[in-house]
């Protein structure tokens, strides 16, 4: 498997099969200087954590360019189609859902989700955090933008996953040290990549309380640059 982080909460992952965008926030991304269209070629799958702006991004443009298949909550995916994704593979939180050489498995995460539109909020189902298990490598748990809380455990002890993707930046999420506090005590990673900080001046510029705080805990931390690709 090969993780490529694209700024913010933008990740491409290469599977022996397929290429999986999550969360494709790259027009408009401040942090993100690289190819459009060399960071979405190939892309099998666009999975989506919730419906805010910074985490659907460019999903409808890019399933139209490239075909690639819709992994969301029924609403997202309903409001993709409208806006011409062809390809929807709709779940909720709790459920999984088939998609080639891997699932998804769709976590509760603590946030919200929904846009704007003509000025009136448009509800996007509920945010989730989700687990891509792989049938032979690595299974990753991307959390979306979430809080700190308790039912962590249960999402460690269903699917034990090796890598997780922490959000870290605080105000809108956990901040490095409720981050670490997590990763520490409901998992058993054997690798995490910090995100969501660095992007907009009202979130954390850095992971370093992270990084810090994870210290001695014995987890490959790894902060990758934008475009920085790593192979697990």
């Amino acid at each position: 498997m090969k993780i490529t982080w694209l700024g913010h909460s933008a990740f491409r992952v290469e599977t022996r099969a397929c290429v999986i965008l999550f969360d494709p926030f790259l027009t408009g991304n401040p942090k993100f200087a690289g190819s459009f269209d060399e960071a979405t070629r190939g892309a099998t799958h666009i999975l989506l954590t919730h419906g805010h702006d910074d985490h659907i991004g460019d999903a409808a443009r890019i399933a139209k360019e490239t075909g690639a298949q819709i992994v969301a909550n029924y609403e997202i995916c309903m409001c993709l189609a409208e806006q011409g994704a062809a390809d929807i593979n709709p779940g909720n939180t709790g459920g999984t859902v088939p998609c080639g050489d891997f699932t998804v498995s769709f976590t509760p995460a603590w946030h919200s989700s929904g846009t704007l539109r003509d000025g009136a909020s448009v509800y996007l189902g509920n945010p989730n955090g989700l687990v891509v298990a792989c049938e032979n490598g690595p299974t990753l748990y991307h959390m979306g933008d979430t809080a700190l809380f308790g039912d962590m455990a249960l999402i460690a002890e269903l699917y034990r996953p090796q890598i997780g993707i922490v959000p870290v930046g605080g105000r809108f999420t956990m901040d490095g040290a409720q981050a670490a506090l997590a990763v520490k005590r409901y998992f058993r990673f054997e690798t995490v990549i910090p995100c969501h900080y660095g992007t907009f001046d009202a979130i954390a510029p850095d992971p370093s309380a992270f990084v810090a705080a994870m210290q001695g805990s014995g987890v490959d931390v790894r902060v990758l640059g934008v475009g920085e690709s790593m192979a697990v």
